[in-house]
């Protein structure tokens, strides 16, 4: 069966010879036409821009790139529903327009895109589904994925030819519409001078998820938690403010849709990677309603971040949308031009899947890369956003197959002036062949750093064969980024993230338990490199308790003082736990939210008191923060160098110690002629620090260097104590040993120098 009429007779509906509805029938009646016509308006810009014309006429002009359709129906909806249907006829380069007068704020919108179904050719235009703007700036209504809002029928019987059968049901009344926004963001409030404009070197990320971090905050009032609003809140801010970070990094918040599979076991996709508005904040997380007021909603939280000098980062995924596969929904792309937006395989019915979800945008098309960067500058310009982190960003990098650092993404990116002035951060892999790129995109962009974190986890679990792995990571990873003038803070180091263990998770189990997740446990990595101290989960015996919080302090030191950018988790500061799931992104609920009471436990309140010291002392000192590799080269007469290793012995390492099985690892950090200038343009000195990191789990005694690396030492930090006030004017001679207690790190400042 392949015909248009026979396709539609199966779905249900007639057809006319060209595939289109034969009529019009609203409630049984034809529908009235339309008492406004549509002016010829302009196809720049895209999306629906309010404006008042030349003849004081105020009404929206709508613009839409539809490569390959035949025709574009503009879909206005009163408050009751009613939907009025103006066809759009003007064309300008495959862009599609219309001025409508009296269109104001407010007024929800969609579009029904005409054109040939042919799915063995990747056509699958379908105008009985309403299709949501790409450029829809705020969006009203649930995406719900009943089977009318597939383009395909999805209940045919034989599933493996679904795709292939045209269904003519209309799917308005279960999908959300664009809402045209007004612009409003043309004051002062996003010019440069108020951005905190935080140096790479200088940052702190804290990634966070804007429902999961107020949901049950005791100091948000209750219609704000799970909110923009909520996370802009005083007693939010007050929290990020006492830790001293950066920059926030928030879990997406582009308007994303629930995946059918979650939706029929009761679950929804909590963490929000399955995109389906570029431009739109998602409106399940605005508290003042979903009718447009949460752009102003986000602009004001960014504000209030700013206010407090906090940098606003966003996840985006633009590697690939809610419309999955050939058996996905049609909701925007796949109906407007299925074969100008996804990358298509040889047979142009299934989609190139570099992703893992089903689809992959493809990127190396104009309008695509139009679409990204029109988005990435929208927010940038005009919601005040600081950065980005590309999820799976080698995708994007993907010319016609292979990952290719001279793509179109990655030359405009470079070249944009808005875009080449904010943060970039890239998830430099994909799941595709040669996907996986840490350490290989080009400068102004920097990495999540999985070898930092996989490094880190496995010296703490005591399972790393050797300690080369784990100097290169200490000390900015110089093995990775260092090439094309790329600095350290290339690498943004990282020891947990949102997908994974959480901290307090990681110390405490040594196998994943996803099985709220309804999948068997068989979702989530099995490669977690976690210790459980001896107890699987949770436990009451207070030495295994003592010793995950022990190893809690370990690794979050590590992490800020090792050189590079730091990206905490929000919540592992306090011992946040998920039960020891390690993919928690379908549970909006208690397993996914932040539980403050934590800071009430004097255990975890020390660990969250560490952090912020720790995070001062590197605000502090630019030696835990360098702009440039160490050299490992003497810097002065006596033989001085930036960067020196030590055994416990207090002799420096050797090639042989650096192949050699060890726990112990202690590095000299010097504070003279750090490489740049200070702001009135003097050399830039700093004191020296010696941090022993010691993962046996018997004490060490350690033989602290002597001249000319120093003459006394003082303890800083000490994570064998959960209290780490330390009695001042208590120094160490160099030379003699110090006793590092198992499982421990000591940081020491360099109290008299040769």
């Amino acid at each position: 069966m392949s015909s248009a009429a026979e396709q539609e007779a199966v779905a249900g509906g007639p057809a006319t010879g060209n595939g289109r509805p034969a009529a019009v029938v609203v409630n049984g009646a034809p529908r009235r036409a339309p008492a406004v016509a549509p002016r010829p308006g302009a196809p720049t810009p895209l999306g629906a821009r309010y404006r008042v014309g030349p003849d004081g006429v105020a009404g929206t002009n709508f613009a839409l790139w539809a490569g390959g359709a035949e025709a574009v129906d503009l879909c206005l909806f009163d408050e009751d529903g009613t939907e009025t249907r103006l066809r759009l006829t003007e064309l300008t380069h495959e862009i599609w327009h219309g001025f409508v007068p009296g269109v104001l704020p407010g007024t929800r919108y969609g579009y029904r895109v005409h054109g040939r179904w042919d799915p063995w050719t990747g056509a699958r235009w379908n105008p009985a589904k309403l299709l949501l703007d790409p450029y829809a700036r705020a969006v009203d209504g649930d995406f719900r994925l009943p089977p009318e809002v597939y383009g395909h029928v999805r209940d045919w019987p034989e599933q493996h030819v679904a795709d292939t059968v045209r269904d003519s049901r209309d799917s308005a009344p279960y999908v959300p519409k664009g809402v045209v926004v007004h612009d409003d963001a043309t004051d002062d409030e996003w010019m440069d001078d108020r951005r905190p404009k935080t140096p790479w070197a200088d940052s702190v990320i804290y990634e966070l998820h804007v429902r999961g971090f107020t949901m049950r905050h005791p100091g948000v009032p209750e219609e704000l938690r799970g909110t923009y609003a909520g996370l802009a809140h005083p007693a939010a801010v007050e929290h990020l403010t006492r830790l001293g970070v950066t920059a926030v990094e928030l879990l997406p918040v582009h308007q994303f849709a629930h995946e059918d599979h979650l939706l029929r076991r009761g679950l929804k996709n909590y963490w929000g990677y399955n995109s389906i508005g570029y431009f739109a904040p998602h409106a399940a997380y605005a508290a003042s309603g979903t009718s447009g007021q949460q752009v102003g909603e986000f602009r004001r939280m960014v504000r209030a971040l700013h206010a407090a000098g906090i940098e606003v980062i966003l996840d985006v995924v633009y590697n690939h949308t809610a419309e999955a596969g050939e058996l996905g929904p049609t909701l925007s792309l796949k109906g407007i031009d299925n074969r100008g937006y996804y990358r298509l395989q040889p047979d142009a019915r299934r989609y190139a899947d570099y992703t893992g979800c089903g689809n992959t945008l493809h990127v190396v098309q104009p309008h695509v890369l139009r679409l990204i960067t029109d988005s990435l500058r929208y927010w940038v310009t005009e919601m005040g956003v600081d950065g980005f982190r590309f999820d799976l960003a080698a995708a994007l990098a993907r010319s016609m197959h292979d990952v290719d650092m001279l793509s179109p993404f990655l030359a405009v990116i470079a070249q944009d002036p808005v875009l080449r002035r904010v943060k970039l951060i890239a998830e430099p892999w994909d799941v595709g062949s040669g996907g996986y790129q840490v350490g290989a995109f080009p400068p102004l962009w920097t990495e999540w750093n999985d070898r930092y974190r996989n490094a880190v986890r496995d010296f703490w679990r005591h399972a790393l064969p050797d300690v080369r792995e784990m100097g290169y990571r200490l000390s900015g990873s110089s093995d990775l980024y260092a090439w094309g003038g790329r600095r350290p803070y290339a690498s943004v180091n990282f020891v947990t993230a949102h997908d994974g263990f959480t901290l307090r998770d990681l110390v405490s189990y040594e196998r994943k338990h996803n099985e709220a997740n309804g999948e068997g446990n068989r979702d989530g990595t099995d490669d977690n490199r976690s210790w459980n101290c001896g107890a699987e989960g949770e436990t009451d015996d207070e030495a295994v308790r003592a010793l995950r919080r022990r190893q809690a302090r370990n690794l979050l030191t590590t992490l800020l003082l090792s050189t590079g950018v730091p990206m905490l988790v929000a919540g592992d500061e306090m011992g946040r736990t998920q039960g020891g799931n390690n993919n928690a992104y379908c549970q909006d609920n208690e397993i996914g939210w932040l539980d403050w009471g934590l800071l009430e436990e004097p255990g975890w309140r020390a660990l969250s008191d560490l952090a912020a010291r720790l995070i001062a002392l590197r605000h502090r000192h630019p030696v835990l923060r360098r702009r440039a590799f160490f050299s490992g080269r003497p810097h002065s007469a006596d033989g001085l160098r930036d960067l020196a290793w030590f055994t416990p012995r207090g002799a420096e390492m050797t090639e042989g110690d650096w192949y050699a099985p060890a726990a112990t690892l202690g590095m000299y950090l010097s504070g003279r002629d750090i490489p740049g200038r200070d702001e009135r343009g003097d050399p830039v000195v700093d004191d020296s620090f010696l941090a022993v990191l010691h993962a046996g789990e018997a004490p060490v005694d350690f033989v602290l260097p002597g001249p000319p690396w120093a003459r006394r030492y003082e303890v800083v930090v000490d994570t064998s104590r959960e209290d780490q006030d330390v009695e001042p004017g208590v120094t160490h001679p160099a030379g003699a040993p110090i006793t590092v207690p198992g499982r421990a790190v000591l940081l020491l400042r360099v109290a008299v120098q040769a």
